[in-house]
């Protein structure tokens, strides 16, 4: 047996609810194995998960926050194989651990650990699954193929970035909506930056004059819904992340917030995204890094404007 250190929620609440305990970790048993974390993802979901957002049945508690992380195998229990074949000790990985990634040391079945993709750094590639599968998502639900135009909100952001990038290595035509001072780095993915904003459907159409096919929102903005619906004949073809009562109410498609059809795509997609990843073909941004002990303040920061990218705990 071994202990680590780990940050729970014992109430509902803010950040601040977030305190750092010290506690006992069983060895791996049958189809698990043990990790000694590299870097874990922070996510949006991580917040909801002890905000109340999903209710506050206080027998829920403690929360314990964080679904991805990378790290190096430490100790593996009897037939501990992932989907990619049995995992061994020193193997570097990832995982989608599905709850409790806020620690140095973690107990995770095998069969969610992947191999690392070594073209990433340990902080990118424990900001891959999430948002790497929420992008694969979208590109799947939204049907795009070689040839067509898709409209991206919230380009520049770390899932609106990866759906540009896999989107175009389809060949397909995207449009990215961002601020002007991101519209470089668009350029660089393949896109074709557009600044939101006033007019911003005027300025897609001059950008698209055979049409828009389909669009993915992870802006959320009433602009972004309005002009997408104007744009996309389709309205299955249009998808967000963020616009849920809209989507219902005028029958475009929500993906992710615990839907079964989203998690079983996004993980039949994770392979394909990782061998990707792995060749250099996928750049993740990190925003920033931050201690794993102040895990409290990289929620606060997440909810106040913050660079594009993702924000990773360091153990």
């Amino acid at each position: 047996m071994t202990t680590t250190e780990s940050v729970v929620a014992n109430a509902f609440g803010g950040p601040e609810v977030l305190t750092v305990i010290e506690e006992a970790l069983p060895d791996p048993g049958p189809g698990q194995v043990l990790l000694e974390l590299r870097a874990v993802g922070v996510n949006p979901i991580d917040h909801k998960l002890y905000s109340g957002a999903f209710g506050a049945d206080a027998s829920r508690l403690p929360i314990r926050p964080g679904i991805e992380a990378s790290g190096v195998v430490l100790a593996v229990g009897p037939g501990a194989a992932g989907p990619t074949g049995p995992v061994a000790v020193g193997d570097e990985v990832i995982t989608y651990a599905g709850e409790g990634a806020y620690t140095r040391r973690l107990v995770v079945g095998a069969e969610s650990v992947y191999p690392r993709p070594q073209a990433l750094t340990w902080e990118q590639s424990a900001g891959l699954l999430v948002t790497g599968g929420t992008a694969s998502e979208a590109i799947v639900v939204t049907g795009v193929v070689e040839g067509e135009t898709l409209l991206i909100h919230g380009a520049a952001g770390g899932v609106g970035s990866l759906a540009v990038q896999l989107a175009v290595a389809k060949g397909v035509t995207v449009i990215g909506t961002a601020a002007a001072d991101n519209h470089e780095y668009l350029r660089g993915l393949g896109a074709i930056p557009v600044t939101y904003g006033d007019g911003l459907e005027a300025r897609v159409r001059e950008l698209a004059p055979n049409g828009v096919d389909a669009a993915f929102d992870t802006a959320g903005t009433d602009e972004a819904v309005d002009v997408s619906l104007a744009l996309v004949a389709d309205r299955k073809r249009i998808v967000t992340i963020v616009a849920f009562g809209r989507a219902q109410g005028e029958g475009f498609v929500a993906i992710g917030g615990g839907n079964p059809d989203s998690a079983g795509i996004r993980e039949a997609a994770w392979p394909r995204l990782i061998e990707t990843a792995a060749r250099g073909d996928l750049d993740v941004v990190v925003a920033k890094t931050f201690p794993l002990t102040e895990a409290a303040r990289a929620h606060a920061e997440l909810q106040r404007p913050h660079p594009r990218g993702k924000f990773i705990l360091i153990p």
